[in-house]
């Protein structure tokens, strides 16, 4: 069989094909002469026909040298016109080839114009809503400031009321754009916060039961018994959550309850909001977490709003390391479910914000240099600082504010970053050059993208604030920077133990504070975890130092631990 295959590859090649044509024309030439040798030798005498034999094998052997010829000439033309024909085929493959290229091609740009074209739609759909979002608390603000101006008969504890309120909008709007973004650029930070998880979720709770007694539903708030008392949470992203998620279920519920329910279990914090609302379309379930969606529903597509909370919501949720998940039948109601790890902390009393209203504070004024190009701004700073006890110097370019820093060495500097000539980072790597660790820095600015993580007084600035300014986080981040023990009109919400007096520190600590610094010094944490442990070890007395140390390395807050060793430095002396 196999001898027979290559027989036949052989007679399909050139060579062989050639041969088989003339064994053909030899044998059919050999028979012709033969035919002719034979009838001429019946008629001829018997001498003259080796004559003839001579002539005939002359004439088979032209024959076949002629026919060899031919032979090959014909084989060639066949040669070439199947090559011809398979050249045709394999053009005709390629240009069917293209032409499905150029289909899929113009297919994809079809797709990709319609896509385009809904991206256009969906930024039209934006700019429109964000125009009306921005326009009506403007309209707000300005109306009622320019009747204050005018000194029209107007409340004017209501009139900040509603322009605070407006301002708020305009806030969260701008934040929420700013959320968008640094999402989808990876740029968003998160904080580590000591949260009492209780207190947090009541507050969480209270905001939105009278906006939901206002509309006739139900706020249901359940809330598992034997929460941790504290968590460790980012607490700003954590209601914003939980606020996106709940102002949700209030607005698109006409009747009936909207339920908040939280349970724990295995560290896993379950955060249920539940409504009997208009619900999700099944279409829209994955629609509903894009940019600027609201769904098909026409009662979806009424309400106020350019469609980012859930977007946001389930960025949060994803970066937090938790996941979000929603059930929904149109017409019945909608569940959102939030899991997030939760571990429970201890805290200590200084970790947990207070709730009292802050007059003034411990000890000695304090000075601080206001450095913002914005009078508008110096002049809210100083109304707010000022009544608490601070000695407030302040400056409108980068200069005056190195030139009042030389004159005054106030603690803190609040710094603004975009300013006429000296930028406000320039300014603070100035300062730092000037004052060293014995200068806080705050950076604040509108621009959030400038934001620059700052630690210890070892690099320019210590904390950063984006403008509008929350008064409360920036009373927070004095007090904190400056080590300060608030005064105010009332006690904490838990009534927390007084702070103890500040233990005189044995002699044999000193040593370890300076390793403890060096180590501070150049960002080695395992660095100065092991000094602390090793003073706890080696010094008794320094036990509670140690802790509070151990404490703020825990929450990464160099600035607090650099703050702690410089106020025991500072008793010692």
């Amino acid at each position: 069989m196999i001898e027979t295959l290559r027989l036949m590859d052989r007679i399909k090649s050139a060579p062989g094909r050639f041969m088989l044509v003339m064994a053909a024309m030899a044998v059919m030439m050999t028979a012709i002469i033969g035919a002719a040798y034979w009838a001429l030798g019946q008629s001829l005498p018997a001498q003259s026909m080796p004559m003839v034999r001579a002539v005939l094998l002359a004439t088979l052997g032209a024959l076949l040298a002629l026919g060899g010829a031919l032979g090959g000439l014909i084989l060639r033309a066949y040669d070439s016109r199947r090559a011809a024909l398979s050249e045709a085929r394999r053009h005709v493959a390629d240009l069917r080839a293209e032409v499905a290229a150029h289909n899929a091609t113009l297919e994809e740009l079809h797709l990709a114009k319609e896509v385009a074209e809904a991206a256009n739609s969906a930024k039209s759909r934006y700019l429109v809503s964000v125009s009306h979002e921005i326009r009506s608390p403007l309209n707000s603000i300005y109306g009622y400031a320019q009747l204050l101006e005018r000194g029209h008969d107007i409340a004017p504890i209501e009139a900040a009321r509603i322009i605070r309120r407006s301002s708020e909008h305009l806030t969260n709007l701008v934040e929420g754009l700013l959320d968008i973004s640094h999402v989808e650029s990876g740029v968003l930070r998160l904080s580590n916060d000591t949260v009492r998880l209780n207190s947090f979720l009541d507050q969480v709770a209270s905001m939105f039961r009278p906006q939901a007694q206002s509309r006739g539903l139900t706020l249901a708030y359940e809330k598992q018994s034997g929460l941790p008392e504290f968590v460790r949470t980012d607490q700003k992203r954590l209601r914003q959550i939980l606020i996106n998620l709940l102002s949700n279920a209030i607005k698109f519920t006409k009747a009936g309850q909207v339920t908040f329910g939280v349970t724990y279990r295995s560290q896993v914090m379950s955060f249920t909001i539940a409504d009997t609302g208009i619900g999700i379309e099944p279409q829209d379930l994955t629609r509903i977490f894009a940019p600027f969606e609201r769904g098909t529903h026409p009662e979806a597509q009424r309400q106020k709003g350019i469609g980012l909370g859930l977007a946001i919501t389930q960025a949060l949720v994803h970066i937090l390391g938790g996941d979000l998940a929603v059930a929904s039948e149109p017409g019945v109601g909608t569940t959102f479910t939030v899991r997030l790890m939760l571990s429970p902390v201890q805290a200590s009393v200084q970790e947990v914000k207070s709730t009292r209203a802050i007059t003034g504070f411990d000890g000695p004024p304090r000075h601080i240099l206001l450095i913002d190009d914005d009078p508008d701004q110096t002049s809210l700073l100083r109304g707010l600082l000022e009544p608490m006890g601070f000695v407030l110097h302040i400056a409108h370019d980068g200069d005056s504010g190195l030139e009042l820093a030389r004159k005054h060495r106030p603690e803190l500097v609040l710094l603004d970053v975009t300013m006429p000539g000296l930028s406000g980072w320039e300014v603070a790597r100035r300062l730092r050059a000037m004052r060293g660790g014995d200068i806080r820095i705050i950076m604040v600015s509108g621009d959030a993208h400038e934001i620059r993580q700052g630690s210890a007084g070892f690099i320019a600035h210590d904390q950063f604030l984006i403008k509008p300014v929350d008064l409360d986080a920036l009373i927070d981040a004095v007090g904190g920077l400056l080590g300060l023990h608030w005064r105010g009109r009332a006690e904490e919400a838990e009534a927390p133990e007084a702070a103890p007096e500040r233990e005189a520190l044995p002699d044999d600590a000193r040593p370890f504070l300076t390793d403890i610094e060096n180590d501070l010094r150049i960002g080695h944490v395992r660095g100065v975890e092991k000094a602390i442990r090793a003073m706890e070890a080696a010094v008794p007395q320094a036990a509670p130092l140690a802790r509070r140390l151990l404490a703020s390395l825990d929450r990464f807050d160099l600035g607090e631990l650099a703050a702690e060793l410089a106020a025991n430095r500072q008793g010692d002396q």
